[in-house]
Order: C-alpha cells, then sequence, then structure tokens
C-alpha cells in the first residue's frame, strides 16, 4: 500500500475520532443540561415519597465531572433532620451529597435511578432515647402488602457508596452505648438493587472511642476494616458475614445479625481474636494504658472472644446475653525492666451474663497462675450470681507483693510484704439464711506495707496472721482467728488478736490495744464521701459467749478495758443527720458499759450524759440483741425536728413522666422512728427544747425506750409562761407514721399567746382567736402523726376542760351575728369568767357539752358541736334578763368566718371525716 493512502486512511481515522471526541465533550456538557430539570424533579418527588424527614440543601448542580464518568446530582450544604421525636435535630449535615444517576433511566425509563451515592465531609448523628426511640426511621418502606411484585426493585438501585472525611456520632440511652468515629473513610460496593444483597466494604476510622455507661472502653483508637455485610433493606436487618477489623495492632474476626425490631434490636455478635500477641491485645485497650504499654515488656498468646445473642427492648425489659473468654499462654510481664519480671502468666476466665442481669452472672476462672523467680500465684475459681453467690474457689500463693507490684507497674498504690495464702471456699454465700461456703484456710502477711494518693504517710509493720475454718458451711461451724493482727499509723500501733467462733452463740476472745486516728485512716483508702471521722483508743479484753451475754450469766464474762472515743461521727438509717460523739471514756466490765460527762451533738442539740449501757456486745454483733441502759442526760438545746427519719417517700408506684420534665411528689420529711432493739431509760433536763414549732424552756422528765415505744412520765416544761405537765407515749408505725397519746395539764396560761405560738390550739380552739385573758386546760388526746410531723385531724380522739378564769372576747364573729340577729349590742362583746367548757374530739368533729355564763344580766346557754376545719353547728339559748326565765332559741351555723345565725331550734349534724387508715 501506498504512503498516500496510508496517509488518507490516518486522516480519515483521525477525523472520525475527532469528531467522535467532539461529540463525547458535547454529550458530557449537554446531558446534564438536557436532564437537569428532570433530575431535579424526580429528587424532589422521590424525597417527599420515601422520606419522613425534612431535606433542605443550598444548592443543585449536575455533571459528570464531580465523579467522572459518572453522571452525578450533587446536594450542596446538605440538612436531613431525624424522625421523631427528633424532627427538630440534625440527622446528617454533609458539605456535599452526591447522587450517580443511571444514564440509561434518563432516555428509557420515566424513573430517575440512582446508582450511587458519595458524602464528603459529612457529619451522620445517630440518637436513640430512654424508650428506645431513634432518630434513623426517616425511610418510608413498603409494608409487604404495598410491596412490588419484582421483590428486587427498590427506591435507591445502590451499586457503590463513599463516605470520605466524615463523623459519625451513635448516642443510645437506652443501652447506655456511645461511640464516635472521626477521620471515617467509607467505600461500599455491591449488588444494592436488590432488597436483599451483599455489600462489601472497606472502613477506615482515624479516632474511634467506645463509652459504655459512661465508662469509655476504646479512645482514640485507629481502625481498619474489610467487611462483608448482608442487608435487607425491607426489613432493616444486618448479617455480618466475613469481617476483619484491626483496632491499632489487634486483629479481630467479627461476625453476627443484627435487626432493627419495632421497639428494639435484634442481636447476634460474634467478636474473636485468635492467637494474638498479648501486646497486641493491649495497644486496644484505653490510653491510660498505652503510657504503661511503652515502658512494658509483654509477651504471651491471646485468645478472646465475646458473644451478644438476642432481644433488645428496653420498654418490656428484654435484654441480649453477653459472654465473654479470655485466655492467656505463658504471659511474661516485665515493667520498667524490673529485676523480678512476671513469667508463666496464665489467664482462663469465662465470664457470662444471661440478659445483661449482673444477678445471673456467671465467672468460670478456671485458671489465674504467674511465676516470679520462686514466688507463686495459683488459683482458680467459679461464682454464680450476686446477691446470694454460689462460689469454689482456690487459692494458694507464696509472693513478694513489693517484687509483684513493680513488675506489673501498678500505678499509685505502693504495696509491700510477703504473702502466703492457701485457702480453698465451696458453697453458698447467704447471711440471711445463715449459709456460708465450706472453708479452710490460712492467709499470712508480714512486712506490710500500704501507701495510697489519698493521704501522704502510710500504714507500715502490718502483720495478718489468719486461719479460717468452717468444715459444714454454716454460722455454727465457723471459726476465724486471728493471733495476730497489727499495724502502725502516724507512729501509732495498733494490735488485735481474735478468736471467733460458732457464729450462732458468738463465742469470742478478743484483745485489742491502741490508738486509731479513724478520719486519717478512711483518707488513706479513699479522699471522697468521708463517713468517718473521729479517733479510737483501745485497751481491750472481751471473752465470753454471746448467750451468757443475752440471759445475764456476766460471772461466764471477762470483759475489761476501756474504749476512749473523740469526735466519732456515727450514721444511721434512721436518723438524716450525723450523730457526733465529742468526747466519752467508755469504761468496760463484764456486760456493762459505763461512762461519765459523755458529750455529744446531734446538728443543733447537745448533750451531756451519765450513766452506763448493758448487753453492748450481743447488740453489736447481733440484729436480735438489745441495748439495755441507764442515763442521765442534760441539754443547754435539743431541735427534736432534726431527728425526723430522711427516708424517701413515694405516693405512687409510679411516676408519670413528660418528655419535657418528669413530675416529682412532693418533698416530705418522715417521722421519728425509735430503734425496737433498744430499752433505755433517760432522766433528762433541758433548758430549751423546740419540737414542731413549740418552744419548750426547762424540760424535765423521765423519758423511756422499749420496743420501739416511747414513754414519758411526769414530764413538766415551760410553755408561752405557763408551766405544763405531760404523760405520753409515742411509736412509730412506718417511716412516714407514728401514734401517740398524751394527758396534759397547764394551768393559767395567756389564750391568746397559746393562738399566737401553738398551731395545734389554733385548729381545737379557732374561736380563741379574738380572746384575751386567762384559762387553765386538763385534756387527753391521742391519734397520729404524718410525715411531717403533723396531727392527722381525722385521727384525733379524746377530751377535756378547759377553764376560764377571766376572759374578754372581742370581735369573735359568733357572737357579733348572735348580737346582729338579736339586736342587743352589749352581748357583740361578752366577758367570761369562772366558766368550765367541756369537749370531746372525734372523726374530726369536737362536741362541746352544754356549758353556763352570764354577763350584763344575760344567760347564755351553749352546746353542739364544731368542726376542726372552722363548720358549726351549736345551739344557743339567750336568757333575757334579769334572771333568764325567758330566753331567745338560737342555732349557728356556716364557718367561723362566715357564722350564720337563725332564731329556732332546728339544726343539720355536721358530717364526720373518719380517719382512713382505721
Amino acid at each position: 500500500m501506498s504512503t498516500n493512502k496510508i496517509k488518507t486512511i490516518l486522516l480519515k481515522t483521525a477525523k472520525y475520532l475527532g469528531i467522535t471526541f467532539v461529540v463525547i465533550i458535547g454529550l458530557l456538557f449537554l446531558t446534564p443540561i438536557i436532564f437537569e430539570d428532570q433530575i431535579k424533579e424526580q429528587i424532589k418527588k422521590t424525597a417527599n415519597e420515601k422520606l419522613s424527614a425534612e431535606l433542605n440543601y443550598s444548592d443543585v448542580s449536575v455533571s459528570f465531572f464531580q465523579h467522572f464518568p459518572s453522571l452525578t446530582l450533587t446536594l450542596s450544604d446538605l440538612h436531613l433532620n431525624g424522625s421523631a421525636p427528633y424532627t427538630k435535630e440534625k440527622f446528617i449535615t454533609a458539605k456535599e451529597v452526591s447522587f450517580g444517576i443511571n444514564v440509561a433511566s434518563l432516555v428509557f425509563s420515566k424513573e430517575v435511578k440512582i446508582d450511587q451515592i458519595y458524602l464528603s465531609d459529612s457529619f451522620i448523628n445517630v440518637k436513640v432515647n430512654e424508650e428506645g426511640e431513634a432518630n434513623y426511621n426517616i425511610y418510608k418502606s413498603n409494608s409487604q402488602a404495598e410491596a412490588p411484585k419484582d421483590s428486587t426493585e427498590t427506591a435507591l438501585k445502590l451499586e457503590r457508596i463513599e463516605i470520605l472525611n466524615s463523623k459519625i456520632v451513635y448516642d443510645d440511652k437506652s443501652t447506655k452505648i456511645h461511640f464516635d468515629a472521626f477521620g471515617f473513610d467509607y467505600l461500599g460496593k455491591g449488588d444494592l438493587n436488590k432488597a436483599v444483597f451483599d455489600l462489601y466494604s472497606k472502613a477506615k476510622i482515624e479516632k474511634l472511642n467506645i463509652v459504655y455507661e459512661n465508662e469509655p472502653y476504646l479512645m482514640n483508637k485507629k481502625v481498619n476494616a474489610d467487611l462483608i455485610t448482608k442487608v435487607n433493606v425491607n426489613s432493616l436487618s444486618f448479617y455480618f458475614q466475613q469481617n476483619n477489623l484491626k483496632i491499632n495492632d489487634l486483629v479481630v474476626d467479627f461476625i453476627g445479625k443484627f435487626d432493627f425490631l419495632k421497639d428494639g434490636y435484634n442481636m447476634d455478635f460474634v467478636i474473636k481474636s485468635d492467637n494474638s500477641d498479648l501486646h497486641d491485645v493491649f495497644t486496644a485497650f484505653p490510653p491510660k494504658y498505652i503510657t504503661w504499654l511503652s515502658k512494658t515488656e509483654l509477651k504471651g498468646n491471646t485468645n478472646l472472644l465475646l458473644t451478644l445473642k438476642g432481644d433488645y427492648i428496653a420498654a418490656q425489659n428484654i435484654a441480649p446475653d453477653l459472654n465473654l473468654d479470655v485466655k492467656i499462654d505463658s504471659g511474661f510481664v516485665n515493667y520498667n525492666k524490673s529485676a523480678f519480671p512476671v513469667s508463666n502468666l496464665n489467664l482462663e476466665i469465662k465470664t457470662k451474663v444471661p440478659s445483661l442481669n449482673p444477678d445471673l452472672l456467671i465467672v468460670d476462672a478456671k485458671n489465674l497462675s504467674l511465676n516470679m523467680n520462686k514466688d507463686y500465684l495459683n488459683s482458680k475459681f467459679y461464682v454464680k450470681g450476686i446477691k446470694t453467690p454460689d462460689i469454689n474457689a482456690d487459692f494458694k500463693a507464696k509472693i513478694d507483693l513489693g517484687k509483684l507490684m513493680q513488675a506489673l507497674g501498678i500505678p499509685n498504690i505502693v504495696l509491700k510484704g510477703n504473702l502466703a495464702g492457701d485457702v480453698k471456699a465451696n458453697g453458698k454465700f447467704d447471711l440471711k439464711n445463715k449459709l456460708l461456703p465450706v472453708t479452710n484456710g490460712t492467709i499470712d502477711l508480714v512486712n506490710g506495707y500500704l501507701k495510697t494518693p489519698y493521704y501522704p504517710n502510710p500504714i507500715t509493720d502490718i502483720t495478718i496472721k489468719s486461719k479460717i475454718e468452717n468444715p459444714k458451711g454454716t454460722f455454727g461451724d465457723l471459726k476465724i482467728n486471728l493471733k495476730p493482727a497489727q499495724f502502725t499509723f502516724e507512729g501509732k500501733p495498733v494490735f488485735v488478736e481474735a478468736d471467733l467462733s460458732n457464729f450462732n452463740d458468738l463465742a469470742y476472745d478478743i484483745k485489742a490495744k491502741g490508738e486509731l486516728d479513724v478520719n486519717k485512716i478512711y483518707k488513706v483508702f479513699s479522699q471522697q464521701g468521708l463517713d468517718l471521722d473521729g479517733s479510737v483508743k483501745a485497751d481491750l479484753v472481751l471473752k465470753g459467749k454471746q448467750s451468757d451475754a443475752e440471759k445475764g450469766n456476766y460471772r461466764k464474762l471477762y470483759n475489761k478495758g476501756t474504749l476512749e472515743l473523740r469526735n466519732i461521727g456515727i450514721t444511721s438509717e434512721y436518723l438524716p443527720k450525723k450523730f457526733i460523739i465529742k468526747e466519752g471514756i467508755f469504761k468496760i466490765n463484764q456486760d456493762k458499759m459505763s461512762f461519765n460527762n459523755f458529750l455529744a451533738a446531734y446538728g443543733q442539740s447537745d448533750f451531756r450524759l451519765n450513766g452506763y449501757l448493758q448487753n453492748v456486745f450481743n447488740y453489736a454483733t447481733t440484729n436480735t440483741g438489745v441495748l439495755k441502759g441507764s442515763f442521765k442526760s442534760t441539754s443547754r438545746y435539743i431541735n427534736v425536728d432534726e431527728f425526723m427519719s430522711a427516708t424517701p417517700t413515694n405516693t405512687s408506684v409510679t411516676e408519670t413522666k413528660t418528655e419535657a420534665q418528669p413530675q416529682k411528689q412532693p418533698a416530705q420529711t418522715g417521722v421519728i422512728i425509735i430503734p425496737a432493739n433498744l430499752n433505755l431509760h433517760f432522766t433528762a433536763n433541758a433548758q430549751k427544747v423546740n419540737f414542731d414549732k413549740l418552744n419548750l424552756l426547762n424540760a424535765v422528765g423521765n423519758l423511756s425506750m422499749n420496743k420501739g415505744k416511747l414513754n414519758m412520765q411526769n414530764t413538766g416544761f415551760n410553755l408561752i409562761g405557763c408551766d405544763v405537765s405531760m404523760n405520753a407515749n409515742y411509736q412509730a408505725i412506718t417511716p412516714k407514721k407514728a401514734n401517740f397519746d398524751y394527758a396534759i395539764k397547764a394551768s393559767d396560761f395567756d389564750i391568746k399567746k397559746a393562738y399566737n405560738e401553738i398551731e395545734v390550739f389554733r385548729k381545737m380552739a379557732s374561736a380563741a382567736e379574738k380572746a384575751q385573758g386567762i384559762v387553765s386546760l386538763d385534756y387527753q388526746l391521742k391519734g397520729r402523726l404524718d410525715s411531717n410531723m403533723s396531727p392527722v385531724y381525722p385521727s384525733l380522739a379524746g377530751g377535756g376542760t378547759l377553764s376560764i378564769k377571766d376572759v374578754k372576747v372581742r370581735g369573735l364573729k359568733m357572737f357579733s351575728a348572735v348580737s346582729k340577729q338579736t339586736n342587743t349590742e352589749s352581748i357583740k362583746n361578752p366577758d367570761l369568767s369562772k366558766v368550765d367548757i367541756k369537749t370531746t374530739i372525734k372523726n374530726n368533729i369536737m362536741t362541746v357539752e352544754r356549758f353556763k355564763f352570764k354577763f350584763a344580766g344575760f344567760r347564755p346557754r351553749i352546746e353542739g358541736t364544731t368542726s376542726l376545719d372552722g363548720k358549726l353547728n351549736l345551739k344557743m339559748r339567750l336568757g333575757l334578763p334579769p334572771l333568764g326565765i325567758f330566753g331567745i332559741p338560737l342555732t349557728i351555723t356556716g364557718t367561723q368566718d362566715n357564722p350564720k345565725i337563725k332564731v329556732g331550734r332546728k339544726s343539720q349534724n355536721l358530717e364526720e371525716t373518719k380517719d382512713t387508715e382505721e
């Protein structure tokens, strides 16, 4: 072929290629322009039809060049809100979201088909509330009845998902799981145009944080993952078929299944790492361990297996089963080039938590052992349950704790001493039913030393020689021998020897000597929540049996010595405040503890006690022992209200909650509770007592507490300038309810002061509001107190006499109304003298017996009933001058604030309010 022909062919080919190239370039530019309106319209239509959430974006563009060679629709500055109840909060935001469009669908189909999605610089914010309601349910999926005939068709016919430089936050309050993924890159491919498809994914996370119940488990971890996931779009389920993860240096296999339920999840996860290096495992630990790891030589073969299987439905309290197996073989640990590294570290633990319920926990540690030169530790244990666990344990050790702490690099705590132990235990631990594991063993520690960051000085010279035996697993067979236990703290040695046996009838032989600052030694172990303080100095010998102490066989006891307390704080479930023993030296002789000038304080109250306690040891070591005693007490001030129980009140079984704010029950306190195991007698003298808004002065009397009851005999005090004598009984029925009864006599007290200063008097004698003068009272009353120590008025029952010596009634509405009705001005403000008014109280009604008085020539006679809430039903005969032979019959009804007077004898009985508790 000639050269000219070849040139001609090449020119024609180049011409056609050029034309083709120009056409292609033209199509690349023209196609988006031609179909732009059709694409935008279809996107809006699809969003409206398929999304239940609000979608916003700033701009739309169509181009072949955004993700060449795909034709892509790009939404700029996208904001997609979540589903209910998060419709006002952002679910997805992104700088750009691009949708790859199937070009053939533009020409041959009425529907625009999207087969690719690209997200860049996005933020995906997933939220789930306490009820399990999530913000990601934005897609309106077809129901089974409405599904298209071709089950392979879906709304979005995806083949590729790509996410670049994004952030994901998952916050699930129902499961208390939170995780963050920063620098998230993802590429997903698959036949996504089917309802069920396999998704092949690659993911990379620069920084992963996982937090469970506010406790960080993974922080700042790098993750690389190759995943194969089977996805069912219609049912929103995921099946993880093959997933290789790398968390820092730890390689993990992850398979499983995850289904979204209507109100929760179904999970079936298996996460495992086989034959991993122990060092690689620690690279996946929280950051504080990474610092430790950088200074530690760590070797060993590790196998990990975590499974989580079952439904999680928070509203129904349904949770999956969790299993965790950990195995370490031939481990080696050497922190900071210690001269005594840990070798032969072997660990095999299987943990099960059915339904994520701690009470069903099973921990099976088949092996936990290590060596450190010739030192060793070998143990295994099995624990089932938390409240009453089944325990099978075997512990053997002969090891230098100081060298072990150095080899492991345990931070912040310095622990030294030679530990030798050999203990076996097998059985149930159930204190309520007096069951203990069958136990036999010894634990010895010599040359012990402990220092923590919470207190600058250590506990030194720790020696513990102990032996525990319980051949049958009962309280009666338990024997504990502690000879000796001693330590030195702040330069002061403490020495204890104890031999205890038969905890059903405790036989004890205890020697204790030393001085201990409770506050400082508590700080050694913790710097927060100080519930203990003060100092104790002891020099005691206690020997005997619990039954002899209880029965009073004191000749069989040998209890001698002294116990000095200073600034000891005592807390109790019965008291809302701390009871402070400022100082007190107890002398112990047999079963009697006596003391002089014992100083104590409780809130604003102060006490100086002299007397004795009996049966102290039995009371302190059992729940049935009764503490006996007799005291003489003097106080400058006692605030009884401060002794009210702090038990919370729940007036309903469940609380009704709204989304904005939970409804709270009214705050209440509680009645004073007298412990049932006290039998104490007091002769008390207090200069001032504050009780339920009453100020009592110079209170004296005899008080006893026995079997939960308080009894006051021959009690006297001064109230509003009047000498009062009273006998009373009191008993708490529940922390919110108490019964009482009392008999009170008060001579010649100022009725106006009583009305102004005594709330109960205002309720029971409300007619005294405008009265002035001197009266006396002799009354008996019983009833019930509520949780605020206030009387429940329908429960009150009793009666007595109010003696009027000389009283002027001014402005009382009842007499004003009588005066108006009878046109008798002189009866408006009567003066009374030498009148006895007898009344009884029951079911919120006070019955007034007939009484007469005279003034200004008139001779009134009154009887009837009044209610404690102010209603009136009185009959009155107004005897006319001069002798009252003739009179006007009147009925007084209405209320004390608005009395109604009628001439005549007809009246209606007041409605009783019975005590609902009865």
